[in-house]
């Protein structure tokens, strides 16, 4: 270490969203040259405490040190301006301006642009970096993800960052292009650069990084040294008790259910990789993988969301399948639950009633002869059955919470005709009490003899309602557990 003062020191951070503390007297530090894994489950506290870092958030309590003096940045420009740069995970680019444009571009800098001055200062950046044979005139919109991702650094660079925030930095890079950024912050971290490292790609965390740092629901509960800690001891820390309570208890499957669905040697460009997998009757299947590790794509893959593979097969009920479009999968015997709820699941204006029906609005009738009576009385089961929370069929679909509208996103799908059930990150955005209804209905269903598909992030959520689970790592299958599977199995799987 290049001093004793730690370039980033943060005490006793507090922060409540109402009458939730979401952080209860967090501590973290980073010394100068060093690179500190932030680690912790979905919640724990990791992003609410960097957007408290940048200004996005105010925090309640606590003292913020930047090289030893305290500070209270009122903008994101303020935390910029002392040389903190956050790095999110979408990457954040503007594709139609070159390498030169990207990298000097700054807020603070008004009055005409030096066009030749730009693309010398870039060089010099880029050289610094190692990636002198990125041309600064070049648009980035025409760049690789990776290459993207180094533009980004190097504008952080050339405002001089001196504590540089990445979340989740490789989630959509292969393992080659991971190497050039882990290649970049070592030479960042010899000039004395602090990173702070955020990922859930736990093999890669302990290959960098100098430091780990856990969080587990807005508090401090681990602080490791790399080269002595375990994966197994990480993980405990991340996850504490597993939330058990959630899932129902059931017996096993037996062995012998027929085949709804299989795949093989599934492929779409250098998203997936040569998949291979079974869904039986009546069986849940669980999908684990991290983001970037196509656990977002395998599902719109098989249901026709991502167009036609690139090579493999797949079969349902044993015939031939190949997935043209979502509504050739739905014809099919397909059904299939976003992520995105209110982007791509849910009609906002319409009601609960034209909500569930949307799908299969022709079984009640076509434009002037559809049978809304009809409607409302298969839409009034469904509310029942799953116990939604709703003034009526009517009542606009925008007004019920997350759980409710998921529990509708599912119960559209519930058709006789649909085969096979896929859900992807079935229970985000939803509280406790929901997600115990969903996945206790999802177990009913399956056991009524429907299939079903479940692609998730949520390492608990998957070893807890899956029959059988696999892990998908970088588009490829990488372990395969029955049911018993710990949410430590299926992380410690994406370690190898």
């Amino acid at each position: 270490m290049n001093s004793q003062i730690p370039r980033l020191d943060m005490s006793n951070v507090v922060k409540s969203f109402g009458n939730v503390r979401v952080l209860n007297g967090v501590n973290f530090h980073a010394m100068p040259g060093e690179i500190v894994a932030l680690l912790g489950s979905n919640g724990a506290g990791k992003s609410t405490l960097m957007k408290i870092l940048t200004a996005v958030y105010t925090k309640d309590e606590g003292t913020i040190k930047v090289n030893g003096c305290e500070t209270q940045f009122s903008t994101p420009r303020d935390a910029s301006r002392v040389g903190i740069t956050f790095l999110p995970q979408e990457i954040s680019v503007f594709p139609d301006l070159s390498v030169a444009e990207n990298i000097c571009l700054s807020a603070d800098k008004v009055g005409l642009v030096d066009w030749k001055k730009n693309v010398i200062r870039a060089k010099i950046v880029l050289d610094d970096l190692g990636f002198g044979h990125l041309s600064p005139t070049a648009i980035v919109g025409n760049l690789t993800v990776a290459e993207q991702r180094i533009v980004e650094i190097a504008r952080a660079l050339e405002g001089a960052a001196d504590v540089l925030v990445m979340d989740e930095p490789t989630a959509s890079l292969s393992e080659q292009e991971s190497e050039q950024i882990f290649a970049i912050l070592k030479q960042l971290t010899a000039r004395g650069t602090s990173v702070v490292y955020i990922s859930h790609y736990l093999k890669e965390v302990f290959e960098i990084s100098d430091r780990v740092v856990v969080l587990r629901d807005g508090t401090n509960v681990g602080d490791f040294d790399p080269q002595t800690a375990t994966v197994a001891e990480v993980v405990d820390a991340m996850l504490g008790k597993a939330a058990g309570v959630l899932f129902v208890e059931r017996d096993a499957l037996p062995a012998d259910l027929p085949v709804t669905f299989s795949a093989q040697n599934l492929s779409l460009g250098d998203l997936i990789d040569r998949v291979s997998f079974k869904v039986h009757q009546g069986e849940v299947l669980g999908v684990f993988g991290l983001i970037g590790s196509g656990v977002d794509v395998l599902g719109r893959l098989v249901f026709g969301a991502e167009g036609p593979q690139t090579s493999g097969t797949m079969q349902l009920n044993g015939m031939p399948y190949g997935a043209k479009s979502p509504r050739f999968g739905r014809d099919q015997g397909f059904g299939f639950v976003t992520a995105e709820r209110k982007t791509d699941g849910i009609l906002a204006n319409l009601t609960v009633r034209e909500n569930l029906v949307a799908p299969f609005q022709t079984d009640f009738g076509m434009g002037c002869f559809t049978n809304e009576s009809a409607e409302a009385i298969e839409t009034k089961k469904w509310i029942d059955r799953l116990s939604v929370k709703a003034v009526g069929t009517e009542q606009e679909i925008r007004h019920l919470s997350g759980g409710n509208q998921q529990k509708i996103c599912v119960a559209r799908w519930l058709n006789p005709r649909v085969k096979m059930l896929i859900l992807e990150e079935p229970t985000r955005g939803v509280d406790i009490g929901a997600r115990r209804e969903i996945y206790n209905q999802l177990v009913a269903f399956a056991r009524e003899g429907l299939a079903i598909l479940v692609l998730s992030s949520d390492v608990e959520e998957v070893a807890g309602l899956s029959d059988r689970s696999l892990v998908i790592d970088r588009g490829r299958i990488v372990a395969e557990f029955a049911r018993g599977a710990t949410p430590a199995d299926l992380l410690a799987a994406t370690a190898h």
